[in-house]
């Protein structure tokens, strides 16, 4: 049997206007913007990568922000929320950091035995930030978790525990909200997924405020092309492996309907950029180098707050 899967590499999600995403992720939730580049299938729209200051796996948010696009809406069969995780003492103060910028959020509430505020992103996003244990010099320590809508939470369950490795840590229903804790093993981060079922009806949507796609980790290329294999020989064929500049990716449906992609850590995100400088200039697949100027032409100037 091949490793498990460590955890989250990624989140993609879908904001409106860039710059209103910028300034909350960087400014608000201290991230640091470690790649600026384009869509692949639109290269007149940006492509924002967030993490801490290494661009590390497990702590990558990544957005395509389309000015004119329609709020979205979460439902069953789509990720409902990111998690970031609070290191060790720093719960308290980022209540009080937020209150004092007035800026809203809900709780805190307790959930699997940790405190965790709801804050919502320019587009009505929620953003939890859950109190961990882990030591960290990071603002934010990446992901904690994300949580999946399913209609049914069996399915996905044992895909992720037979097939990827993960083990189920905890159960609780709240307020109509039935929640399955599942965590792979290690200490990676972005190690836990929580399956959620509502008894809320709800009808999904794709806009801005959702999520695009969840992202887990293969250390290298070759265990990229194992986990290839054993999810074809499990029922779940992926796409070709499709080469994404930063890391390579497989993709698939999982039996609830969410967007699964697999990423390689390497090559990683200063391949093309100085480490000391990740996210500064903006950075073009080599397919749309030649129109370099006429997509600088189309894209909105984006400024990093100090």
């Amino acid at each position: 049997m091949t490793r498990p899967i460590p955890g989250l590499h990624h989140v993609t999600a879908i904001s409106g206007p860039p710059q209103a995403n910028v300034d909350f992720y960087t400014g608000t939730l201290r991230q640091r913007l470690v790649k600026k580049t384009v869509n692949f299938d639109d290269p007149g729209t940006y492509h924002l990568y967030y993490g801490d200051a290494a661009g590390s796996p497990g702590t990558i948010l990544t957005f395509f922000p389309f000015a004119d696009a329609g709020p979205g809406r979460a439902g069953p069969g789509m990720a409902r929320a990111y998690a970031y995780a609070v290191p060790k003492g720093g719960f308290d103060g980022w209540m009080e950091r937020l209150a004092e910028q007035a800026i809203d959020f809900d709780g805190p509430e307790e959930r699997f035995g940790q405190r965790v505020i709801t804050l919502r992103d320019p587009d009505g996003a929620p953003v939890e930030l859950i109190e961990t244990d882990r030591d960290s010099a990071e603002a934010l320590d990446g992901f904690h978790s994300v949580t999946l809508w399913e209609r049914d939470i069996a399915p996905t369950a044992r895909l992720l525990t037979e097939v990827f490795g993960y083990s189920e840590t905890g159960h609780e229903t709240a307020g109509g909200v039935e929640r399955l804790r599942l965590q792979a093993p290690g200490e990676a981060r972005g190690a836990v997924i929580d399956l959620m079922r509502s008894d809320a009806p709800s009808i999904g949507r794709q806009g801005a405020g959702t999520i695009h796609h969840v992202a887990f980790r293969a250390e290298t290329d070759e265990v990229q092309r194992d986990w290839q294999e054993r999810l074809a020989v499990a029922g779940h064929p992926t796409t070709p492996v499709i080469d994404r500049q930063y890391f390579n990716a497989i993709y698939f449906r999982e039996p609830g309907g969410v967007l699964f992609e697999i990423a390689t850590d390497p090559p990683g995100f200063a391949v093309d950029e100085d480490a000391a400088h990740l996210g500064e200039a903006l950075k073009l697949p080599a397919q749309y180098e030649p129109h370099r100027a006429r997509i600088e032409q189309v894209l909105p100037p984006l400024k990093v707050p100090a």
